[in-house]
């Protein structure tokens, strides 16, 4: 007779025998933990990654931080000497209400009226007195002499003036056609062309050569033909 098939028995050769139930919620639980695990390993590199990025940020930026004090602290060249300026010294800075007899002209520093003159283009002469309170504020103040500069010149030299701290202005009795003057410090030049007089305004434009460097180059008075 055959074997007969009865419960707790082996099954027969050949057969597929289904998980219990109990052996299926092993496997469910089994599956569940392997996800769980999976899960925290990839979280734990990402914490580690993250860790390891603020960590180089962190050094870069130190080191940012060192090389910035390391060129503050670095003694800084100074401009580089522009050929044919002339400079001065002892200069008094006097308020007065009276005509001042300047010793270069234009003038270069000395007293001056208590009230400066508006930084800005004029196709007129300006007020000595209140032209070198402007560079005593560290203003540059480029004269010429409007019977050698002309046209074409002139418009060279107008697009050569920053908008602040700089004076242009025609000038008589010149020892150049063009004068370009800072407080203490003088270039004259054969011409508008000379790329000398760009230099000058670049070194000596609210440098600290000035008593007062960075005071107001506004609010005082306009001179005679301003032009902007």
């Amino acid at each position: 007779m055959p074997p007969s098939n009865r419960p707790g028995r082996e099954p027969a050769p050949g057969t597929v025998s289904k998980p219990t139930i109990k052996q299926q919620r092993t496997a469910k639980i089994q599956e569940k933990l392997d996800r769980v695990r999976v899960e925290q390993a990839r979280k734990r590199r990402k914490r580690l990654i993250l860790v390891a990025s603020a960590w180089a940020a962190g050094a870069l930026l130190v080191v940012g931080v060192v090389v910035a004090l390391v060129l503050n602290q670095a003694p800084k060249p100074s401009p580089a000497a522009i050929e044919g300026v002339q400079t001065f010294s002892g200069l008094s800075s006097n308020h007065v209400t009276t005509p001042v007899a300047y010793a270069q002209t234009p003038p270069v520093g000395g007293d001056h009226s208590a009230v400066p003159l508006n930084c800005a283009v004029y196709s007129e002469p300006v007020p000595n007195e209140n032209a070198v309170h402007s560079l005593e504020h560290g203003a540059v103040w480029v004269t010429y002499d409007a019977k050698q500069v002309q046209a074409a010149q002139l418009d060279t030299l107008r697009k050569e003036i920053p908008s602040t701290y700089a004076i242009l202005s025609p000038s008589e009795n010149l020892p150049a056609p063009v004068v370009a003057s800072a407080w203490g410090a003088q270039l004259k030049a054969a011409g508008a062309d000379d790329a000398r007089i760009k230099e000058f305004i670049g070194k000596y434009r609210s440098a600290k050569t000035a008593p007062e460097p960075g005071a107001p180059c506004t609010g005082g008075v306009d001179g005679p033909g301003k032009v902007r």
